[in-house]
């Protein structure tokens, strides 16, 4: 079992970037083979938009890291995307990884839409962790919206798991004890009644990640 995995949290210790060590802690005692690519510090050129992969069958921007990636991304088993949410969204170094996505497909305009066929037909895990400061998941739904989109049009053997940590504002939180959580809640004026339910909440995401990574196939 292959995994690449994608940080997309730029700051350091991020909750989401936590939620995928628990994750890779698991995979890696089930003998996968993990990769991790550090969105905030690969050298990615923003897609343009050109369509030429549509004649080239890749993409066609040189002189950063996309064509190397592409090949990892393609010869992987597993691709894990650990993201915060930032204003309804990716943050823009993960975001620019998937706009060249696009290479992997030929797409046609069609009458009432458009065809997307991809060169290979994956059949891929894709792994969505996401942490958001809201307390509620509706703003993750644009993201888990485009992973439903990629996964469905880059091949019928696709199959998408998404786990969501919530009431996440700053780094390490998902991983603080009571007292520390306490000590937050009062400086961002959250109502420390939660922190007896958040924290237990939390735990059960860091198992749920390391499980997950312990069985995924």
């Amino acid at each position: 079992m292959l995994i690449l995995a994608f940080i997309g949290s730029p700051r350091p210790k991020g909750n989401s970037t936590l939620l995928l060590n628990k994750f890779i802690k698991g995979a890696k005692e089930s003998g996968a083979t993990v990769e991790t690519i550090d969105t905030n510090r690969i050298n990615i050129k923003y897609c343009r938009g050109c369509l030429k992969c549509n004649l080239a069958k890749r993409c066609t921007i040189r002189n950063d890291d996309f064509e190397e990636l592409s090949k990892k991304i393609l010869t992987a088993d597993t691709l894990v995307f650990s993201s915060p949410v930032y204003f309804h969204h990716l943050p823009a170094g993960l975001k620019a990884i998937i706009d060249r996505f696009r290479s992997f497909n030929h797409v046609q305009i069609l009458e009432d839409g458009l065809k997307h066929t991809p060169w290979v037909d994956w059949r891929k895990n894709f792994i969505l962790l996401l942490s958001l400061g809201k307390p509620s998941t509706e703003d993750t739904e644009p993201i888990v919206d485009l992973f439903n989109f990629i996964c469905e049009e880059l091949g019928s053997g696709n199959k998408l798991t998404t786990i969501i940590g919530t009431r996440l504002a700053v780094p390490k939180q998902v991983i603080m004890e009571k007292h520390d959580l306490i000590t937050l809640y009062e400086k961002l004026k959250i109502p420390v009644h939660l922190v007896e339910k958040d924290y237990e909440k939390n735990q059960a995401l860091l198992k749920e990640c390391f499980e997950l990574g312990k069985k995924i196939k």
